[in-house]
């Protein structure tokens, strides 16, 4: 299996599926001498872990984060960080009916169809449980861009149900279950997905992230544009099926006059942007203003809910997925997708260095 790796200058490779003993990855190209122990990358795994709410997964996974390489008296070394989570609470049993069928929305026919063989067991390589190690990834990437740049996530809608975005807080993300950034949305949002739970079912979501403090000149032009990288990173997480960047689609129905992110005199003779519709990127490199993304992440493929499929012998048969399932896995997508922000801008940042000093 190839491309298990992201990046350029900051890279990582992520190795290890949903029922092994353990999953990982292994993080090249960090600079030396940045403090790193494991309390920095904890509390971030500590966000994404399963099992906290009734509204996500109840497999029961601490996943500490070990060290094995890469740091030496607390800090970074320069030569690859490899990090290490074991998997404690695997059930494997869960998927035995379910070995030679297909679940429809998920990648066990095309797992099967590209190698002649899959891991049925949680979808293997294909779960979301591989994460766990972008998490760990990000949480070294957010050292090496260093206090300057804050990067935050929010669940923005669950189905239907949107936030009112003249009610963002972001000190609310810590105080509900689903890194809502509005109130009175997280209190209706658990009856409502009580009753998706309740059913067997399951629905997508949207997440933004928002990254502050970015400097201009980040992102190379043309094939290397900061939009088209973020736009991968989003797009490689699991059940991710669309990415937009600023105003995105909706930019579509401005017109020119509108969408135009019109400038003014600012501080030490930068400009002072009176809008954001480009989320922060134009022409590919970073203005300085914030940069906003957002990616829907489609329901849940593992629902209760009979459905038709085949079978490995291409006989139609039901199919009822059990064990284990987030009801919205859009939840705990949070934390990943400021993880995948924070790589992107780490391997950005180190290649304008170079580029520049």
């Amino acid at each position: 299996m190839a491309s298990n790796s992201f990046g350029r200058l900051f890279r990582f490779t992520t190795w290890g599926e949903s029922h092994g003993p353990a999953i990982g990855c292994v993080i090249d190209g960090c600079p030396p001498l940045i403090a790193l122990t494991e309390a920095d990358i904890q509390p971030w795994l500590d966000r994404r872990r399963p099992g906290q709410s009734r509204f996500t997964t109840q497999r029961r996974e601490p996943d500490q984060v070990k060290i094995l390489s890469g740091v030496f008296e607390g800090k970074t070394t320069g030569t690859p960080i490899a990090l290490l989570i074991e998997n404690q609470d695997r059930r494997s049993k869960d998927y035995g009916e379910i070995a030679r069928s297909f679940r429809p929305g998920h990648a066990d026919f095309t797992y099967l169809a590209k190698y002649g063989i899959r891991d049925h067991r949680g979808g293997g390589r294909s779960s979301a449980r591989e994460t766990a190690s972008r998490v760990a990834a990000g949480a070294v990437a957010r050292k090496v861009l260093g206090d300057a740049v804050t990067i935050r996530g929010a669940l923005v809608q669950i189905g239907g149900e949107r936030i009112d975005r003249a009610k963002w807080d972001w000190d609310e993300i810590d105080r509900n279950p689903f890194f809502a950034p509005d109130a009175e949305a997280a209190k209706s949002w658990e009856g409502y997905l009580d009753g998706i739970r309740k059913k067997g079912s399951s629905v997508g979501a949207v997440i933004e992230v928002v990254a502050s403090g970015v400097p201009a000149g980040l992102g190379d032009p043309v094939y290397a544009k900061l939009d088209a990288e973020l736009a991968t990173a989003m797009m490689s997480i699991n059940a991710v099926k669309g990415v937009e960047i600023g105003a995105g689609f909706a930019a579509a129905a401005l017109t020119g006059e509108e969408n135009a992110d019109e400038m003014r005199a600012g501080n030490e003779g930068r400009p002072r942007f009176l809008s954001n519709h480009a989320g922060g990127v134009l022409g590919g490199i970073s203005t300085g203003q914030d940069v906003v993304v957002r990616f829907a992440v489609k329901p849940t493929s593992s629902i209760l809910t009979p459905r038709k499929t085949i079978d490995t012998a291409g006989q139609e048969t039901d199919i009822v997925t059990k064990g284990r399932h987030d009801p919205c896995v859009g939840i705990r997508a949070v934390p990943v997708g400021e993880a995948m922000m924070a790589c992107v801008l780490a391997d950005a940042m180190l290649r304008q260095r170079a580029l520049r000093g």
